[in-house]
């Protein structure tokens, strides 16, 4: 069990009751789930989430992110006036088991519309092909061992989860359906134009083996016929063992691996300790759990593309 990301049940009860309590003098909302402008008030649990609401919600709906930029997404601790907000919104998108604090807010508010993008695709277990630490994917999904979350990095299955939030803002504002209808499309024709970039650069590459700090890209791997090498597992601070060092150590000289890769929201310490012990060299892979001034992009497709150029150049694409 991840302890790092884990927010006390105590801690999370506190912080909703003193939002509660608070409703009243932080509330900005009508009361009918939208804002003083009389748009669709729409709190998103983290990035990819956001990103999603803004795309399909176009100038209909006020997105509020819940997780600053810079903070990482597991460690989340709510305010009193972010809970309170929280109570007027009209639609929730989280990711439940992520983010224990947030799927404890949004049980206990009144929001109408609450959308578990876990629920609109199909959670796989990504344990066994990240070096044998698939005890540390039991972790924040509530007890589904193996069950790994981070479906937004696969461009299939968030292009299923945009059409899944599509038709929830549908039906919580029916009278933009159609704009939101057509602004979900337009989503997804990105992600399938996204997919085929993917596709194509990283068919033919030298090796299809690449080592992370952070065990986020399975469903990536996956998608691209690629294996996914994780120092720690799914704590990007975690201090590998040594026997996993020396096994990594190993596999990099076998598959030609160039590239040790770390994120932006964390230390890069541990990638760089492993790559000078074995001459390899060190980059960005983005997971994308949040946009700030470090990002190599402004938002999700940007930051998607400078990955698959870190890629291709990590595994020596033809």
């Amino acid at each position: 069990m991840n302890v790092r990301r884990l927010i006390p049940t105590a801690a999370v009860a506190t912080v909703t009751a003193l939002g509660l309590a608070a409703l009243t003098g932080c509330s900005t909302a009508s009361g009918d789930g939208r804002n003083s402008d009389g748009k669709l008030a729409v709190v998103a649990s983290f990035y990819p989430m956001q990103y999603l609401a803004e795309q399909i919600g176009g100038d209909h709906v006020a997105v509020t992110n819940l997780t600053k930029p810079g903070v990482e997404p597991h460690d989340l601790e709510l305010s009193g006036r972010q809970t309170a907000r929280m109570q007027d919104a009209g639609v929730a998108l989280y990711l439940k088991g992520l983010q224990p604090a947030v799927d404890d807010a949004i049980a206990q508010s009144s929001i109408k519309t609450k959308v578990d993008v876990a629920s609109l695709t199909h959670l796989e277990e990504h344990g066994t092909e990240v070096g044998g630490h698939a005890a540390e994917h039991d972790h924040e999904q509530g007890g589904a061992a193996g069950r790994d979350p981070h479906i937004w990095l696969d461009p299939v299955k968030y292009a299923e989860v945009a059409e899944g939030v599509g038709k929830a803002f549908e039906k919580a504002d029916p009278k933009n359906a159609a704009t939101y209808e057509k602004n979900t499309a337009a989503l997804v024709k990105k992600l399938d134009a996204l997919n085929t970039r993917y596709e194509n650069g990283l068919k033919n590459t030298r090796s299809k083996v690449f080592i992370t700090t952070h065990a986020a890209f399975g469903y990536l791997a996956e998608r691209y016929g690629l294996t996914e090498e994780a120092i720690s597992g799914l704590d990007p601070e975690g201090e590998p063992s040594a026997a996993r060092v020396k096994d990594l150590q190993s596999m990099a000289k076998a598959d030609g691996v160039t590239t040790v890769f770390y994120e932006t929201l964390v230390s890069d310490r541990t990638a760089k300790t492993l790559a000078g012990d074995t001459g390899l060299r060190t980059d960005v892979l983005d997971p994308l759990e949040g946009i700030t001034p470090k990002s190599r992009g402004g938002d999700y497709i940007q930051v998607m593309d400078s990955n698959l150029k870190a890629l291709q150049q990590a595994l020596g694409a033809k």
